[in-house]
């Protein structure tokens, strides 16, 4: 793949691109940094979407009352989540074949954001905000110190395992709550090792799409970081809820 097909649309201003991104770096900077400008749009793209769509279960009130009352609210929430993980077990396949690769992850987004709506329907306005502002200061911070240390020769391979294993216990646990429901207390603790396994994913990601994947993974590396980001915000989110 040449480079018009990896910037296309992009800039070509040299800046840092010429810099290496990790020691020993073989591949062309310039090429890699078009990559991860590409991710990083589509993922703020992603980002502004469900933002808005979120915002609709915040600010219009038909829509917070379907979420919190209508009979029907389960079957939607729960439909947009097996739609939802659908999507994701087709995109796997699909994931470089475009442009079906950009209608699936259209439609993955919008069911992840119907998740994320009807999470702030049942949270005040100001606590939604801490959480947004919370998430957008830990991915930012976690972003720079993983370029930063990448850059310094660090590997964050080692967290793969690592995390598969929190995620299958993390899942366990999740289920056991449907339930036996530990109330207030055991929903703080699950959404603060929640949180902090997501930190641990953005972190793994992150270097993944720095060192990794290749050019033709730009759908695969934004579904990874920002499926992380929303789920940190939903943790954050029920965390900050139940403080209240």
């Amino acid at each position: 793949m040449g480079k018009g097909d990896i910037e296309s649309g992009f800039s070509h201003g040299q800046g840092n691109n010429g810099e290496n991104l990790y020691p020993y770096m073989i591949e062309s900077p310039e090429l890699r940094w078009g990559f991860i400008r590409k991710v990083y749009i589509i993922i703020s793209i992603q980002l502004l979407f469900t933002a808005a769509f979120a915002s609709v279960f915040i600010f219009f009130q038909p829509a917070t009352d379907f979420a919190k009352y209508n009979p029907y609210r389960f079957y939607v929430l729960f439909g947009s989540l097996i739609v939802t993980i659908i999507l994701l077990f087709v995109l796997s396949k699909f994931y470089n074949k475009h442009p079906v690769n950009l209608v699936l992850l259209a439609f993955y987004t919008l069911g992840m954001s119907v998740t994320v709506g009807y999470a702030c329907a049942f949270a005040k306005g100001i606590i939604v905000a801490e959480a947004a502002f919370l998430t957008g200061v830990v991915v930012f911070s976690l972003t720079f110190y993983t370029f930063w240390a990448v850059k310094r020769g660090a590997d964050f391979s080692f967290l793969g395992p690592f995390l598969f294993a929190s995620l299958m216990v993390m899942l366990l646990f999740a289920m056991i709550q449907l339930f036996f429901p530990l109330g207030p207390l055991g929903r703080m603790i699950f959404a603060a090792v929640g949180a902090l396994l997501m930190c641990g994913f953005i972190v793994y990601d992150t270097s993944f799409l720095i060192k990794t994947y290749s050019y033709d993974d730009y759908i695969w590396a934004a579904i990874a970081i920002y499926g992380d980001i929303i789920n940190l915000f939903i943790y954050l989110l029920t965390l900050l809820n139940d403080l209240t």
